[in-house]
């Protein structure tokens, strides 16, 4: 089964505000493309994954992470990401009516093509499903089978939102790379630990991260 990725990019100028502690104003922009770049690419050479829609209204960053093989929604309804996954599924799904698609978050610099793909995998078993993340409170992916609506609950709690909508929680082991994503500088250390892509080391070598 070939899926299509969903992954939504807000605005880099308002990215990553919780990294005030890790990362000065000047630089979360940078490291929130970072993510999104590193996400991309991993995802790109999943060979689970046959195509992904970056949906963003991000001018920079629909420029870079369409040079990375991504194409670029418009993040026309504007209205936070739950609504910009939706449109990004409608739009595919006007082309591609059963086309399984997947939301992925965009801040998990240290993805593995690998893990993923067992994640995607195990997520082909059911209707919709859904990984929580590293905190076990939040979502890093959610999946909905062709034909099936995604319904995406992203935002606080959003575990027990997707559980609640009828989404299967899949428990895999060894896959920490799917489910590492990066709002705080905690987070950030644990995901350098696992190993980040290109872009994410580079922009990190820059920031002085206690216990790094």
């Amino acid at each position: 089964m070939q899926w299509t990725l969903v992954i939504p990019v807000k605005p880099l100028a308002r990215a990553k505000s919780r990294l005030s502690d890790t990362a000065a104003d000047g630089l979360r922009p940078g490291l929130a493309l970072a993510f999104a770049q590193d996400t991309v690419a991993a995802a790109l050479a999943c060979p689970q994954v046959g195509d992904v829609a970056v949906v963003t209204g991000d001018a920079l960053a629909g420029r870079e992470l369409a040079a990375l093989g991504a194409r670029i929604v418009a993040d026309e309804p504007g209205g936070g990401l739950n609504a910009a996954l939706a449109h990004g599924a409608r739009v595919i799904r006007s082309r591609r009516a059963e086309t399984p698609v997947a939301a992925l978050n965009a801040d998990l610099p240290a993805l593995r093509p690998a893990e993923l793909s067992r994640v995607l995998a195990a997520a082909a078993q059911f209707p919709r499903a859904f990984l929580p993340d590293a905190a076990a409170i939040g979502t890093t992916l959610l999946t909905a089978a062709g034909g099936r609506e995604l319904h995406p609950a992203f935002g606080v709690d959003s575990r027990a939102r997707h559980r609640a909508s009828g989404a299967v929680e899949l428990g895999l082991d060894a896959v920490d790379s799917v489910r590492q994503d990066v709002d705080t500088g905690e987070d950030l250390r644990a995901a350098l630990a696992l190993g980040v892509g290109p872009r994410t080391a580079a922009a990190t070598a820059r920031l002085l991260i206690p216990g790094q």
